[in-house]
């Protein structure tokens, strides 16, 4: 596996890292645990060294389960996770959350949870309006003078954002959703992360299973599966968006891939600091991921699959609107 650094901060991790998120939340029921532990470990074993998880993802079990899968080689990874939000007795989200004294103590039971003495990446998960960046970047900086923490994450960020939290504590890496089907990063946020020297992980780069091809307007999810609330699941936009599955297609048929090889090198093809971490809770689909990082697309293909989809119109919003409005702020 290729290594990648993520902008000018030399946090060096894998070219191809791994979402954690859906072995335990979000995507239908919660994967076993020792069968969640094995998968993370494989990806290790295959030359994955960046896992990504979150308090919020569970919430707190899925940084437990990442925790003890790699606590046999924690020095070996790079283990991401996030602060923002506030819970509920029932594990609910009951608001954001990005007061000082909270991103405090939400990096000390991360610490527990992950059973590990830093943080090598902590994320704010969603901008909290509430709270002046400038505060949340001077907590996450005294969090790493202390050595709890080595670098400093934004999720779904702006630039006027960046530029503030990176003019406070130094940003190694920006994620947000990034894909064939969710180009919003590139108009402003890609030329300003180049600019400033920052990495960009692209989280959703398989569009949430469905640039893989294994989904039609008869598809239906578990009925816990977060897709059923997204705009752009519904059996209408499904097949309407077929055409961008098919350009997918139409390549990895060319280039003996898959098209989720496809549309993870077509990422990585994009600039050397992106690192897309797709999420799975299927062995075969792991190493069909990993394997993106040996496709590689000639300015000739990168050129044919520009064209074809600058002329797609992707139907359906990211998110309920409700939910949109945490992003980009």
């Amino acid at each position: 596996m290729q290594k990648r650094r993520l902008g000018n901060s030399g946090l060096e991790v894998s070219a191809i890292g791994l979402g954690c998120m859906g072995l335990s939340f979000g995507y239908g029921p919660a994967t076993d645990t020792r069968e969640a532990i094995k998968l993370i470990r494989s990806a290790f074993e295959r030359g994955v060294t960046f896992f990504d998880t979150a308090e919020a993802y569970g919430p707190y079990k899925n940084e437990e389960l990442v925790g003890e899968a790699l606590a046999p080689f924690r020095d070996q990874v790079v283990i991401a996770t996030k602060f923002g939000f506030e819970f509920d007795a029932n594990g609910g989200q009951s608001g954001m959350n990005s007061r000082p004294e909270h991103i405090k103590q939400v990096a000390e039971a991360a610490l527990k949870r992950l059973k590990t003495d830093r943080i090598d990446l902590f994320y704010q998960h969603r901008v909290d309006p509430n709270v002046p960046i400038e505060e949340v970047a001077g907590a996450v900086k005294e969090l790493i003078q202390a050595g709890k923490v080595k670098h400093f994450g934004l999720s779904e960020a702006g630039v006027k954002t960046i530029r503030r939290a990176h003019a406070v504590q130094p940003v190694t890496a920006l994620q947000s959703e990034y894909s064939l089907w969710t180009r919003g990063p590139e108009a402003e946020v890609l030329p300003t992360l180049e600019e400033l020297g920052i990495g960009f992980v692209p989280f959703s780069p398989l569009g949430k299973g469905y640039l893989t091809g294994k989904m039609n307007e008869q598809t239906s999810f578990d009925k816990s599966d977060f897709r059923n609330s997204l705009p752009r699941f519904t059996p209408e936009a499904l097949k309407a968006n077929q055409s961008l599955v098919e350009l997918l297609g139409k390549v990895a048929e060319r280039k003996k891939a898959t098209p989720a090889r496809i549309a993870l090198a077509w990422l990585l093809a994009q600039k050397p600091w992106i690192v897309p971490i797709p999420g799975t809770t299927k062995q075969h689909r792991l190493e069909e991921n990993i394997g993106a990082a040996h496709v590689e697309l000639t300015p000739d293909d990168l050129r044919e699959i520009e064209s074809a989809a600058s002329k797609i119109t992707v139907h359906g919003a990211r998110y309920p609107e409700h939910l949109e409005k945490r992003t980009g702020l």
